[in-house]
């Protein structure tokens, strides 16, 4: 198994395998943005949508791979603002039914926050469902719970659900100058 991160044209290159991964994770019942079914069409061209920001520098996405085929993603967004080039907003954290169990959301967890750290980067934010599998990877791994707001999101079946928002602090160093 192996972590990199994608450019533009191998993001592009591995959108179908992308998508296959976001179907699944929509389909499994997190709430990653989208209401099920999500239909391929739609999965893929939400893919081809990211390759602009990855290319632009907005957006880093890194694809775990076992072979050739994409069993996890993580992505991190940055801000265009000057005020707020010292963060970044985690997105996207997903791993696919099959690979769950080993560890691989803790290692794209760490790959993005080691890659924040690269960036000069020093404070990293989320959001994930109230109550999802995935509160128990991001406070284990450090991150502190910030509050929640109710009715935040649908989940993939369309009930409005609460979101809980984490950050943390990965570095102590002075804003990037991006």
């Amino acid at each position: 198994m192996r972590v990199t991160r994608l450019d533009a044209p191998q993001l592009l290159a591995v959108v179908d395998e992308l998508a296959d991964l976001l179907t699944d994770t929509v389909d499994d019942g997190a709430s990653v943005g989208f209401l099920a079914p999500l239909g391929r069409t739609a999965a893929v061209g939400w893919w081809r949508e990211r390759a602009g920001g990855v290319a632009a520098g907005q957006l880093a996405v890194w694809a775990a791979l076992n072979g050739d085929r994409v069993v996890g993603t993580v992505g991190l967004v940055f801000p265009d603002k000057p005020n707020s080039r010292h963060r970044a907003e985690l997105v996207k954290l997903m791993v696919h039914r099959e690979a769950r169990g080993a560890g691989l959301g803790r290692r794209l967890l760490t790959t993005a926050e080691d890659a924040a750290v690269a960036a000069g980067i020093t404070l990293l934010h989320l959001d994930t469902e109230t109550d999802s599998p995935a509160e128990h990877l991001y406070r284990t791994a450090g991150w502190t719970r910030a509050g929640v707001i109710p009715d935040y999101a649908a989940s993939p079946a369309g009930v409005l659900r609460p979101t809980t928002l984490y950050y943390k602090r990965v570095a102590d160093a002075e804003p990037p100058t991006r």
